[in-house]
């Protein structure tokens, strides 16, 4: 019956309102105390269980850095940053931030880069000062959209040209279904036109973008 008292704990902690993530870390210690298992062991298995969903657990660390780093100015350094660049346009910017995305996502690092990671706080806000650079006011929710879309063209076809990623074994898996065997290798090798063939079209699409703000400013005139 001793064992019970974690669930007590919950209860008390969440009518008491303290922290949820300090109820359930403190209840599981008293559970185990309870148990007779040994401190060491229950700080072993609070370590591996944090190890074996870290995927789950970053995001709880990563986002409060990403709010404290905004809150103490990384969207203005950001936007310094861009405006003492000679010949920076938001077209160049997202190319380049595209064969970034891509080149990272087929060497399998698909998880360092993001909407929240590097979009909203840094790509977003120095495309939208390339756009000022350029002579145009960066209103609305166009250039923001493009920097979002621009990130996930680079990682959908991008990652497919890692062989260990979770789509390359999906279709390995369907296709064994069918009898067609194929090695992941050569499945990503293919990768490769379809991701070139998607630079390239995202890339004039951010080309003709440029145009279209030159003729913005031009018109402002």
């Amino acid at each position: 019956m001793l064992v019970l008292c974690g669930i007590a704990v919950i209860v008390a902690g969440f009518l008491l309102r303290f922290n949820p993530l300090l109820v359930v870390a403190v209840s599981a210690l008293v559970t185990g105390l309870a148990a007779g298992i040994a401190p060491l062991a229950i700080l072993a298995a609070f370590g591996k269980a944090f190890n074996e969903n870290r995927y789950v657990t970053v995001i709880y660390i990563v986002l409060p850095v990403i709010g404290l780093l905004e809150r103490h100015g990384l969207q203005e350094r950001a936007r310094l940053a861009i405006a003492k660049l000679r010949g920076a346009t938001v077209g160049r910017l997202l190319i380049g931030y595209l064969l970034f995305r891509q080149l990272t996502a087929a060497l399998g690092l698909t998880s360092i880069a993001g909407p929240a990671q590097s979009v909203r706080p840094l790509v977003a806000p120095m495309a939208e000062a390339a756009a000022e650079a350029q002579g145009v006011a960066p209103g609305g929710d166009r250039i923001p959209a493009m920097a979002a879309a621009t990130d996930n063209i680079g990682l959908f076809f991008g990652e497919d040209i890692f062989i260990a990623i979770g789509s390359i074994l999906l279709m390995k898996g369907v296709l064994e279904g069918y009898g067609i065997v194929i090695q992941p290798l050569h499945l990503s090798m293919w990768a490769i036109p379809t991701a070139i063939a998607a630079f390239l079209i995202h890339g004039f699409r951010l080309w003709l973008l440029d145009r279209r703000l030159g003729r913005a400013r031009r018109s402002a005139k």
